[in-house]
């Protein structure tokens, strides 16, 4: 049974399973080059692990060097023979066509999704597969407006571009990266993360299925060694990241005095900020989509909490409240809010900065719901009274932990809210408008939300500086990047 404590009183759920009978994944993936799976030169395959209970699912092919240089060759030629010769409209019609079809295969998606990633089914049904769609259907109605999206310039396509993107929203993220390059002309080599490969070569089969021209999409898959040779290859045109600050400034260096363009979505340190005059019972149901609903595994996190102190002891009451009723387990199950940390190294990762935490003497408050004895979880965390020089203040986690500071005055807050090398996102939640319009404009992030968090849109540029990168996706922002412009 599930469970779910809440206020000292338990309630039990009966399980409701999402049924993945109907789910066809195979024992073996290859590598998706030039329209066809081919097995990796090297003929190496490595496990990817149901983290919810350390099952392999499949075995995933992993591309050298050599299997690099085939799928580059292979989007330079679907580049130069087709894709840059066919109407845009013509362009236009796959993309619209892939995006019917990942509506059409929706739950197929968000199961392995789930299976493959740990995160609760809720979040891949609700969130990561509707959006993937959305920005194929809208960067569609781009392919044959893209003078109207910079006027009075010529725009041409870059090329080929390189892409390479993490585990966190997996099939979301390669939406991010592919649906642009393809509405801007550009061919693509997409690098799924090691942890997460399977619904980028499912996407690779429906983009089989869609009749796209054979190379102008080709995916390989591997670790580190991988994303290096991608970002290394001299045929590649651009760079596309989204990952780690650390690696995002190792590929910022090699490209150093290259011709390729590049552009980077890296880590984060997001502020939420609550004022006294803020809807208390909205704001925590924010903070808690913001840092538990995704276990945590987003970059634009809300990991830092600031609360006006005059309202302190009521939010620390009503937040606890609210994790207490959270459900922690199967991911699969649709009763689920927490699912499983996605590999093995991140939670031990996070469970050093939970150690490092109590140790510098911070109060801890930690959900109290049993854990499964196999998979890899961490219950939802919360610390009080953290001074802006604690490391879980100051570095990424990537895990369902919380950071509360309190404040007194906006000013206060403003800087405390700064006082980080990230500058990806933030949150402010109040009930007047012109504190919106100071705190937004005075927050040194590249989004800022408003008494919401979260919350995405294939026509809204997302994207951050300072070392949380540079460059957007979404919107025509996003469409920039992948387009040469002369006036």
């Amino acid at each position: 049974m599930a469970k779910a404590n809440t206020n000292n009183k338990e309630w039990n759920l009966a399980p409701a399973p999402e049924s993945a009978d109907h789910v066809q994944v195979k024992e073996k993936y290859d590598l998706f080059i030039g329209g066809k799976f081919r097995a990796p030169s090297g003929k190496k395959y490595f496990p990817t692990i149901n983290p919810a209970n350390e099952e392999v699912i499949a075995h995933i092919a992993e591309a050298n060097e050599r299997d690099v240089d085939m799928a580059v060759k292979a989007a330079r030629k679907a580049y130069r023979e087709v894709w840059s010769k066919i109407s845009a409209a013509e362009r236009g019609k796959y993309l619209f066509r892939i995006a019917r079809l990942i509506q059409e295969r929706a739950r197929e998606f968000a199961i392995i999704e789930s299976m493959d990633g740990g995160k609760a089914i809720r979040e891949s049904r609700d969130v990561d597969i509707p959006l993937a769609a959305a920005h194929f259907f809208y960067h569609a109605g781009w392919t044959d407006k893209l003078q109207y999206a910079f006027p009075h310039q010529k725009v041409e396509p870059l090329g080929v571009a390189g892409q390479i993107i993490p585990w966190n929203f997996p099939l979301l993220m390669a939406a991010w990266k592919i649906a642009p390059a393809l509405a801007a002309g550009n061919t693509v080599v997409l690098k799924p993360a090691e942890t997460t490969s399977l619904t980028a070569l499912k996407l690779a089969e429906l983009i089989q299925d869609a009749g796209l021209p054979n190379g102008v999409v080709n995916i390989v898959t591997g670790a580190g060694p991988t994303g290096r040779a991608l970002v290394e290859h001299p045929d590649v045109d651009k760079i596309a990241f989204t990952g780690s600050t650390d690696v995002g400034k190792m590929i910022q260096r090699s490209l150093a005095g290259t011709r390729k363009k590049l552009t980077l979505e890296l880590g984060g340190k997001a502020a939420n900020i609550i004022l006294e005059d803020a809807t208390i019972d909205q704001a925590v149901e924010g903070i808690i989509n913001g840092i538990f609903f995704n276990q945590g595994h987003v970059c634009c996190a809300g990991s830092r909490l600031f609360v006006q102190e005059s309202i302190a002891s009521e939010v620390d009451r009503r937040l606890k409240h609210r994790m207490n009723s959270l459900i922690l387990g199967d991911p699969l199950d649709k009763n689920t809010d927490i699912g499983a940390i996605n590999s093995k190294g991140q939670l031990a990762t996070i469970e050093s900065y939970i150690a490092k935490a109590k140790k510098e003497g911070l109060e801890m408050f930690q959900v109290d719901c049993a854990v499964p004895r196999k998979g890899f979880w961490c219950r939802p965390t919360l610390f009080s009274d953290v001074a802006q020089s604690s490391v879980i203040a100051r570095e990424e986690i990537f895990g369902p932990v919380l950071a509360i500071q309190t404040f007194r005055t906006i000013d206060e807050v403003i800087d405390k809210a700064n006082n980080t090398p990230y500058g990806l996102s933030a949150g402010v939640w109040t009930d007047k408008g012109s504190r919106i319009f100071n705190l937004t404009s005075r927050l040194r992030a590249g989004v800022v939300w408003a008494n919401t968090y979260n919350k995405f849109d294939p026509t809204s540029p997302f994207g951050g500086y300072k070392e949380s990168g540079f460059g957007r996706e979404g919107g025509v922002h996003g469409l920039r990047a992948y387009v040469k412009l002369d006036a």
